[in-house]
């Protein structure tokens, strides 16, 4: 199925934005929303466990939490130039042998990739159309736990959204950027028998690790 917001993708993260993000990872690390996401997961313990990133971007949870003791992970972008950056990345720190890299749209891909035991979005819910499919999709195949990073549900975050679709819609590019409702999203993550454990906010996005009800 063709996703018109994948081809959107492609032209914002594309391999300009990709080789500035892997340089600024590889100078200071992961961003301060993605150190909160890593945060929470390790509280919970990772050691020996199995990761599904999704919008992996240059790979920063898949290396840290492998350095961090999981076991094996799998890398999924809609975009080439961020999956060439996180194999690139991967092989640096040693880990290719340890990443299988998925191209494309996960919605598209989903029956194809295996559940793992931590199901990562960091900052992917956002980019996505159709929130119900990808947390209900994704959420489905945590094992044990499930992390996300999502712009908090504020009238003025909606209204810079907004504004920013619109200069999308104005350069003919079909990517857009979505406040999906919090309640919608907790409620999805919920209904796969999931609860929240950790939850943290900064001034635009929020970060929620939940666990499964049955590992507790």
């Amino acid at each position: 199925m063709h996703c018109s917001q994948c081809d959107g993708i492609e032209t914002i993260f594309n391999q300009k934005k990709a080789v500035k993000d892997l340089r600024e990872y590889r100078r200071k690390g992961p961003v301060a929303t993605t150190r909160l996401l890593l945060e929470g997961l390790k509280a919970e313990g990772v050691e020996g466990l199995t990761l599904l990133d999704i919008g992996g971007g240059v790979g920063a949870i898949p290396n840290e939490l492998l350095r961090a003791g999981v076991s094996e992970a799998s890398d999924v972008d809609a975009s080439a130039a961020f999956i060439a950056a996180a194999k690139e990345e991967a092989a640096l720190q040693s880990h290719s042998d340890r990443i299988h890299f998925y191209y494309g749209d996960f919605i598209n891909l989903a029956p194809e990739i295996p559940p793992a035991d931590i199901v990562t979005l960091d900052r992917v819910i956002c980019c996505y159309h159709d929130m119900d499919s990808l947390v209900g999709l994704s959420s489905a195949r945590a094992r044990k736990l499930y992390g996300v990073v999502f712009p908090r549900d504020t009238w003025w975050l909606k209204i810079g959204l907004r504004l920013g679709n619109l200069i999308c819609r104005i350069q003919r590019n079909p990517f857009r950027s979505y406040a999906h409702p919090t309640r919608e999203v907790e409620a999805k993550a919920q209904s796969n028998g999931l609860k929240r454990h950790y939850y943290r906010q900064t001034f635009l996005w929020q970060v929620v690790v939940y666990a499964r009800e049955s590992e507790t």
